[in-house]
């Protein structure tokens, strides 16, 4: 059995690493989303507008629940638009 135990603590050392990751990805994708949503695409360099293309696109894929858990990494929150009436 400490083969088995050893494969086990291994598992959950790759496993609290990996969780780990997530978290600062999560992090990336947040700090991202908000920095995208608070620009202004008419003021960007023209080198710039595709990379923040790639990011916005990249963002807008990801799930709804993954984008709330990336926001609420960097404590930011989705502005619903307002109505016009």
């Amino acid at each position: 059995m400490p083969q088995k135990d050893q494969e086990i603590a291994l598992l959950r050392d790759e496993l609290e690493m990996l969780m780990g990751e997530r978290q600062a990805l999560l992090r990336v994708a947040g700090a991202s989303a908000v920095m995208i949503a608070s620009m202004d695409s008419k003021r960007l360099p023209v080198g710039a507008i595709e990379s923040a293309d790639l990011v916005a696109t990249t963002i807008n894929d990801l799930s709804e629940e993954t984008l709330q858990d990336a926001l609420a990494a960097v404590n930011a929150e989705i502005e619903e638009d307002s109505k016009a009436a």
